[in-house]
């Protein structure tokens, strides 16, 4: 089994981007390393196995990769939420501020059923602003989010915190 340590040396640290001062923390370096890439859907996974989860929700791009194994793994549906202009039906969307920005994410609006019990995912949280846009989408769709899972927390960031503070369990692999 791998610690978090070792899934932490499968971590590519990229400084000033997208623009200065910026430490981006790319996975796709831990995606590419099948072990390390297999045991963090493993710990993903882990606390949400017996939990009843009807669907993974996963934030684009990499939020894709991960929530895809991740919804695999537990028997559930998985939705995609991506920008602005990439889904092709009726959908709903929501405006968020990024550490870097401000954009804006969509979800078709058919969805999810109003009941489901819903696992948010990304690769990483920051400020928060990304998943609360993601949480908004859910709730309008009258779906529970049951919790957030990250594979890393930009601690110093207070996403994580943002979305414990909105009710919202959060479980994340790592922290920055």
């Amino acid at each position: 089994m791998y610690t978090r340590r070792m899934l932490t040396d499968h971590i590519r640290t990229i400084p000033d981007y997208p623009k200065p001062g910026i430490l981006f923390r790319d996975i796709t370096t831990l995606l590419a390393h099948p072990a390390a890439f297999v045991e963090t859907i493993d710990q993903l996974v882990a606390p949400f196995a017996n939990c009843n989860i009807d669907k993974v929700v996963g934030i684009e791009a990499r939020g894709f990769i991960v929530g895809g194994a991740v919804a695999d793994r537990l028997r559930a549906g998985f939705v995609p939420i991506r920008k602005r202009g990439k889904l092709p039906h009726a959908k709903l969307s929501a405006c968020y501020e990024l550490e870097y920005g401000h954009d804006e994410i969509e979800v078709h609006a058919d969805a999810l059923k109003p009941g489901e019990s819903v696992l948010l995912i990304d690769d990483l949280i920051a400020t928060g602003g990304t998943a609360l846009a993601a949480v908004e989408l859910i709730e309008r769709l009258d779906a529970k989010v049951f919790a957030a899972c990250f594979v890393i927390d930009l601690a110093d960031l207070g996403g994580a915190e943002k979305l414990r503070a909105h009710g919202i369990r959060t479980h994340q692999l790592l922290s920055y």
